[in-house]
């Protein structure tokens, strides 16, 4: 019986942070367009928001789809190291894409059988779970530069992240407050995913 609330905890875990990750990532999409405009990006690498957005959408193409091979934008150039960077995101998100398949699989399963207790948490679990992020918020809003460079140095173990805008002139829309807003966009899809523990009458 002990190993149940133990199963359940790792599973939900792993689907929040799953979710999440691909949540915040397909909302980028929308969120890429609002941040061009509203900071003007566009003129920076004097290229329409249309040929910036068909360039992003072919950066996530690469990014989520597992047949992707190779990245190609059509009108930004990718150095070398930025290929390997985008190719070790590509490794993560696919991950990702596979956990949240399998908890997927995992989930109807058991709903059809009966037995979602295997995977429940207590109300009071899932609140631990959402007060954790709370707790980092303040430090990654108060300098959240910091906060993406200790981000890059847990998850990667190179320098391959640095861009040059000369050679990879994408980041430059690519903007530190863009990332900002996918940190946050996935932290809300997170905080969503457990308050549904919270807000259930079980």
């Amino acid at each position: 019986m002990k190993r149940k609330p133990i199963i359940a905890v790792v599973y939900n875990l792993m689907m929040a942070l799953a979710t999440a990750t691909l949540g915040a990532v397909v909302l980028s999409w929308p969120l890429l367009a609002i941040f061009v405009k509203t900071q003007k990006t566009d003129l920076i690498v004097r290229k329409s928001l249309g040929t910036i957005m068909k360039n992003y959408t072919q950066l996530l193409d690469y990014l989520l789809l597992p047949f992707k091979n190779k990245l190609q934008m059509s009108d930004f150039p990718t150095s070398p190291s930025a290929a390997r960077h985008f190719y070790e995101c590509k490794l993560l998100f696919e991950l990702a894409i596979i956990v949240f398949i399998v908890g997927l699989i995992i989930l109807i399963f058991l709903k059809m059988r009966k037995r979602m207790n295997y995977i429940y948490i207590s109300k009071t679990t899932a609140l631990i779970f959402m007060i954790l992020p709370v707790i980092i918020l303040p430090f990654a809003l108060m300098n959240f530069d910091e906060f993406f460079i200790s981000f890059h140095h847990l998850l990667f173990n190179n320098s391959d992240w640095l861009f040059d805008p000369t050679t990879d002139p994408i980041i430059n829309v690519l903007t530190e407050e863009f990332f900002a807003g996918c940190f946050a966009t996935g932290g809300i899809i997170y905080e969503l995913y457990f308050s549904c523990f919270i807000l259930t009458k079980k």
